[in-house]
C-alpha cells in the first residue's frame, strides 16, 4: 500500500469521526446520547492517531486494497450509504437493520442461495442479531434510535 493510499484512508476516517463526535455531542436530550458520545469520543482518538502515524510515515503499511477486493466491498458500501442516511431515519433503525443485516448476509455468505435451509439460517441468524441489538441499545443502554414504520 502507497504511503497517500493510507493517508487518505484514515483521513476520511478521521474527519467521519469528528462528524459523528461533533453531531452526537449537539442532539438533545444529552441523556440519550451518552453512550454514543463515549463511543464517538474513542473513535475520534483512534482515529486520529491511526491519521498522525500515516501522515509522519510511522505506520506499517501493507499491499493497499487492490481492485478486486475493492469491488467486491462495493455491494457492503452501498447500502451501508443507503442505511446511513435513508433507511435508519425511513424504515426504522430496527426495521432498516434487519433488512440491511440479511441484505449483507445474503450477498457475502458462501453457502448456495439455492437451497432452502440457507435462507432459513440467514433468517435466524438475522433475528438473532437484531434480537441482541434490540437488548444492548434498547434495554441495556437506553439509547434513542430512530422509530419510523415498524419499530
Amino acid at each position: 500500500m502507497n504511503r497517500s493510499q493510507h493517508i487518505l484512508g484514515s483521513g476520511l476516517v478521521f474527519a467521519v469521526g469528528i462528524w459523528v463526535a461533533w453531531v452526537s455531542y449537539t442532539q438533545q436530550p444529552a441523556e440519550a446520547f451518552l453512550f454514543p458520545r463515549l463511543i464517538a469520543s474513542v473513535f475520534v482518538v483512534l482515529a486520529g492517531w491511526t491519521f498522525g502515524k500515516a501522515a509522519l510515515g510511522l505506520s506499517k503499511v501493507g499491499s493497499g486494497v487492490s481492485r478486486t477486493m475493492f469491488l467486491n466491498m462495493v455491494p457492503g458500501l452501498s447500502l451501508m450509504l443507503v442505511y446511513v442516511f435513508w433507511a435508519a431515519k425511513a424504515l426504522g433503525f430496527y426495521t432498516a437493520t434487519a433488512i440491511g443485516f440479511f441484505i449483507l448476509l445474503s450477498l457475502y455468505d458462501p453457502a448456495p442461495h439455492s437451497e432452502g435451509k440457507t435462507w432459513v439460517k440467514r433468517v435466524l441468524i438475522t433475528a438473532v442479531f437484531v434480537a441482541v441489538m434490540y437488548g444492548l441499545f434498547a434495554k441495556l443502554l437506553s439509547v434513542y434510535t430512530p422509530r419510523e414504520i415498524l419499530f
